[in-house]
């Protein structure tokens, strides 16, 4: 589909439902990222959209979640996996002379957040909702700011990571979750979870 030609993956969809199985409520509360307050949207994203207009006209909508199939499942997994494999990384400094810039990595190189946009790219043109495929900026393993894409399924929510090739759910990431894009509005950002100080920008050092 995206001429990716495989490989082993052990996460599997079965896998994936035992893994979080669990006492009822103890697996709903873990299942979705709490909606805080509106927040502003990172630095670079309003001059991506500048530059790429049809890419941010979306009109506000009604939130939607992907029902999990295994055929949806093995999309994210292609997809994650074909970018990963794709693009090789690069700090914005070094590719553009600048500190923070938002790009597709058409020359094969990216940030962090170029790796997001392209795999959110991918699956929009691929037919999935632009309402369960939201940006989200977190803080890594290593506290540094980071870009993931978060896909909201009826099943949880999943984060594709340049930083990993299996697709977790967002509680095992080991990320502390800031800010992503609304799902009624791809234009809005809300924060995630407790609220803490807003991350001005997810940088590339080491991504």
């Amino acid at each position: 589909m995206f001429g990716y030609q495989g490989r082993g993956f052990v996460l599997t969809i079965a896998a994936m439902l035992i893994g979080m199985a669990g006492t009822a409520g103890a697996a709903e509360r873990a299942l979705y990222a709490s909606i805080g307050d509106a927040s502003r949207a990172p630095i670079g994203y309003v001059e991506f959209c500048a530059d790429h207009p049809a890419d941010c006209a979306a009109a506000p909508s009604e939130p939607r979640d992907i029902v999990l199939t295994k055929s949806a499942w093995d999309d994210l997994v292609r997809v994650n996996a074909w970018v990963n494999d794709h693009v090789k990384p690069m700090t914005d400094l070094e590719h553009w002379g600048v500190v923070e810039k938002w790009s597709y990595p058409t020359d094969g190189y990216g940030d962090c957040e170029d790796y997001v946009l392209l795999k959110r790219k991918m699956l929009i043109d691929a037919g999935w909702p632009r309402q369960a495929l939201l940006i989200t900026v977190v803080r890594d393993k290593q506290g540094d700011g980071h870009a993931v894409l978060t896909v909201k399924t009826n099943k949880g929510e999943f984060v594709l990571d340049n930083q990993n090739e299996q697709i977790l759910p967002w509680t095992e990431t080991g990320y502390r979750f800031v800010k992503r894009q609304s799902q009624s509005d791809a234009n809005a950002w809300v924060s995630l979870g407790v609220n803490h100080p807003a991350v001005a920008t997810a940088t590339a050092s080491g991504h």
